[in-house]
């Protein structure tokens, strides 16, 4: 088991609710079943997309984006975390203090990889950075 977390800088000082709900709008265009809660210079997204595979492995599970606006840009962490039920309602402090991102195992980490990339590019797109 291992745990799967990575994390990026944009050296940018955009609107961290715009690019959050850029992003947003990406993930829903491309089927992902999306919740966010922004706090402000926090924002958790977390995004679920089905699957017969998906489900049966991982279904409270979901890739997890912690952006937060810093005096360098925006760093942004993603990695799996647990689906957090009515997170419109929860605070980010009490996301923040619990255990934001799962120990994931091996076959779990490499799909996810593979998507986080892909997204990740995106998210690239959407503020302005290629890379």
């Amino acid at each position: 088991m291992a745990l799967f977390k990575k994390e990026k800088l944009y050296k940018v000082n955009g609107d961290l609710q715009e690019i959050a709900s850029k992003f947003m709008q990406y993930l829903q265009m491309d089927g992902w079943k999306v919740q966010s809660r922004t706090e402000g210079d926090k924002a958790v997204i977390q995004a679920q997309k089905g699957g017969i595979l998906r489900d049966i492995i991982a279904a409270d599970r979901a890739l997890t984006f912690l952006m937060e606006k810093t005096q360098e840009g925006i760093k942004v962490t993603v990695g799996v975390g647990k689906w957090v039920q009515n997170i419109a309602v929860t605070a980010i402090e009490a996301l923040l203090l619990s255990e934001l991102f799962l120990v994931v195992d091996v076959p779990e980490m490499l799909w996810n990889a593979h998507v986080e990339d892909k997204l990740l590019r995106e998210l690239d797109n959407i503020v302005g950075i290629s890379t």
